[in-house]
């Protein structure tokens, strides 16, 4: 019997590459969207668009009973919002509607898998051993606060078949949010907040998508968490250094003060105070872009799903700079 597999979050950078990849791997492929979503790029692999109103838990029981799943991917989240209750509202309460709905089922799903984020706990002092699933949680911004929340949420099905997620920084083809530091870089400047070292962690697109294939279809037993990056542990001019290889182009250094910085994040928080965009740079998100470590353990996902990531960081972004070249990103 074919295996069927909702998706939320379909039309979104990392749903683009799993429902590719769920197709790849022989699945039906459902695509849970919103009507105003542009489909374009993911039709040709989905099977049937859905359009569930996460907020009603009954109507959502209403579509998997109906459809009957094997699996239940929630790749769906909002990672900015000008109020933290609405990152709650969606992030927190969309996923516990979705949970309860599928674990209430006459007939079970045989795996939940909910796409969190390594934001949930947050970065750890420099000299800290990795960031494993033991670590407190200590998020750092709003959307790491909200994750947080809904991996507790999710303490109320621990005896079902559910897994959680934890990315450290997803970087792929189309990927929107990595890229503005490639652009500043293709422009000539590699820019730095401060001049402390820092530790970073990454994960290729391909190399996630691929734990969730393998989170799905591995039995695990009740709730299951992993940290998942590709293994290694970057200093902070590791990427510029990769791009520079890539592009052939000369690129001037610079260390910004702090201080500075946050005075430019605080400028464009009240620039954009009566407008419904949100800017890329913003104080809270300075707590992520300074933190001295996200370096994570990955044993976890390696020993219980054989999650074995194909991608380090030089050939990850090889990858994805041709694409951006390609498609006259860059």
């Amino acid at each position: 019997m074919i295996e069927k597999i909702l998706i939320t979050g379909a039309s979104g950078f990392v749903g683009y590459h799993l429902t590719r990849a769920a197709k790849e791997a022989g699945m039906e492929v459902h695509a849970a969207v919103r009507k105003s979503s542009d489909v374009s790029e993911i039709r040709s692999v989905v099977d049937k668009f859905v359009y569930p109103n996460f907020s009603d838990e009954a109507s959502i029981s209403e579509l998997l009973e109906a459809e009957n799943y094997t699996y239940v991917v929630h790749a769906a989240a909002m990672t900015r919002a000008k109020h933290e209750e609405d990152l709650e509202k969606v992030n927190v309460g969309y996923t516990k509607n979705l949970a309860s709905a599928c674990f209430s089922l006459k007939n079970p799903i045989k795996r939940f898998v909910f796409v969190s984020s390594l934001a949930a706990i947050g970065p750890v002092s420099y000299d800290a051993k990795l960031i494993d699933e033991s670590n407190p949680y200590c998020p750092v911004t709003a959307y790491g606060r909200s994750k947080r929340k809904a991996e507790l949420a999710l303490d109320d099905f621990k005896d079902q078949p559910l897994t959680i997620l934890r990315p450290t920084a997803v970087y792929g083809p189309g990927e929107k949010d990595i890229f503005i530091l490639f652009k500043t870089m293709n422009g000539g400047m590699d820019a730095y907040v401060g001049r402390s070292p820092q530790k970073l962690s990454f994960i290729y697109v391909a190399d996630l998508v691929q734990a969730v294939i393998h989170a799905c279809r591995f039995d695990q037993g009740g709730k299951q968490v992993y940290n998942l990056s590709d293994g290694q542990v970057y200093d902070r001019y590791e990427m510029a250094k990769f791009f520079k290889e890539f592009s052939q182009k000369k690129m001037i250094r610079m260390h910004i003060p702090l201080g500075v910085v946050k005075t430019i994040a605080v400028i464009f928080e009240r620039l954009y105070k009566n407008s419904k965009a949100i800017p890329v740079l913003y104080p809270e998100r300075l707590n992520e872009l300074t933190a001295e470590n996200w370096g994570c353990d990955i044993s976890a996902a390696q020993r219980q799903i054989q999650y074995q990531p194909k991608y380090d960081l030089k050939k990850g972004l090889m990858e994805t700079l041709a694409w951006y070249k390609e498609n006259k990103w860059l």
